[in-house]
């Protein structure tokens, strides 16, 4: 079938280039998923840094509403319920929009991490 050894030496080359690029390109994926993964662990770091500021001064300032509603309803107790009741329904309202305050951003979040590249990719490819 084939004619010379200069042919074999070829296609013992061929098999070599094609076993470096599958190498390559499982190091690719790999460094790949690191970037992402990487991306996606400092968001998510962020995002719990920034939830537990929030939450702190949600608590300051709550007190600071609790004793200026004092100042107008004479109630500590009642100023105080009137705080918990508007948290409370903060937290049901955030609780009805979940799906468009949360999920759907965190959604759209990690598609464009892990989907966009290969998109970018397919439409735009290297010339």
């Amino acid at each position: 079938m084939f004619a010379n050894d200069k042919s074999i030496d070829n296609l013992e080359a061929l098999f070599k280039e094609i076993k470096k690029y599958i190498e390559l390109q499982g190091q690719y994926i790999k460094l790949d998923l690191v970037e992402k993964l990487t991306i996606l662990i400092s968001t998510l770091i962020l995002i719990c840094v920034l939830i537990v500021l929030g939450m702190t001064a949600l608590f300051y300032f709550s007190f600071m509403l609790v004793y200026t509603i004092d100042s107008f309803v004479n109630n500590i107790i009642a100023s105080y319920a009137i705080i918990g009741g508007c948290i409370l329904l903060l937290g049901i309202a955030i609780y009805i929009l979940r799906q468009k305050i949360i999920f759907q951003p965190m959604v759209n979040f990690l598609a464009k991490l892990f989907l966009e590249d290969k998109d970018k990719e397919e439409n735009n490819p290297k010339q």
